[in-house]
Parts: structure tokens; sequence; C-alpha cells
């Protein structure tokens, strides 16, 4: 499968969330759907890009953009992450890896001369359309949240 780029069709979801009840990009049609994916709750890197697309959930609201984060941590992980840092996103669980696998973010990954299987941190932007309209790939975490809402806006 050749990598997912601007202007194709988002592979859809629907997944378990937080709180209970499922999210699917279905269920978000005719909204712009900020789709973040992440290695691990609540470790740094992780836990900072969450709080930081929260303390910017209500800009992204008000562009149009539902913001959803995406691991392949459980659900129960999910609410205890959200709990602890006072999240203000959703968050997906994707447990069998089958998003992650079809947006192509679960890759090979080396740590210290060990080769394993993690998710790569990504943003993927899906328009209106449900159309892939940007996609940031091996995401820095610091100014990342703040790039993309910029790229809501300009949408």
């Amino acid at each position: 499968m050749s990598e997912l780029g601007e202007g194709m069709t988002a592979p859809r979801f629907d997944l378990p969330r937080d709180g209970g009840g499922n999210v699917s990009l279905d269920d978000l049609a005719g909204k712009i759907v900020v789709l973040y994916f992440y290695p691990k709750d609540d470790t740094s890197g992780c836990t900072t890009e969450a709080v930081d697309f929260t303390a910017m959930a209500e800009d992204f609201a008000k562009a149009g953009a539902v913001v959803v984060g995406m691991s392949p941590d459980s659900v129960k992980a999910h609410d205890k992450f959200v709990a602890k840092h006072g999240l203000g996103v959703i968050l997906a669980s994707d447990e069998d890896k089958t998003t992650l696998e079809a947006y192509g973010v679960w890759t090979e990954k080396s740590m210290y001369g060990r080769t394993y299987m993690g998710v790569e941190r990504s943003t993927f932007l899906i328009d209106r359309d449900g159309k892939i309209a940007r996609v940031w790939r091996k995401v820095k975490v610091k100014g990342h949240a703040a790039e993309v809402l910029d790229a809501v806006r300009a949408l």
C-alpha cells in the first residue's frame, strides 16, 4: 500500500474512546478532523502533545475542527490519562492496530540498537469532505499543536 498523502481519502475508523462509546470518521463527517497518532499514554512527549492540543481545543472548535488522538492503549488507560491531566480531546483506542496500520503509522522503530514495532508520532488533517489536507510525520511535539491550528484555519 502506498503512503497516504494530501488529496487522498482518509481511511475510515470506528473505535472505542475515552469516557465510553465510540468515535468514528463517519460520525465526524462534515467537520474538519485533526487526527493525531501518539505512542503511549502518560509518557512525557505524549502528555505534552495532549496537553497542548487541550489548551487549544476551544480555538480548534471555533475553527470548525475536532481533535482526536489515537494510540494502541486501552480505553481504561485513556480514561486514567484524561483524568490525570484534565485532557479535553477525544482519545481513541486502537488496540488491534488496524487503523494505525491503515494510516501507515504502525512502523518499525529502533532504539539503542533494538528494533521493535511502534507508533510513529504523526498528524493527519482531514477536511470536511473526508480528504487528507495535510500530513505531518515524525512530529516534534514543541509548537506542533499551534502549527496544526494554523493549517486548520487556512482550510
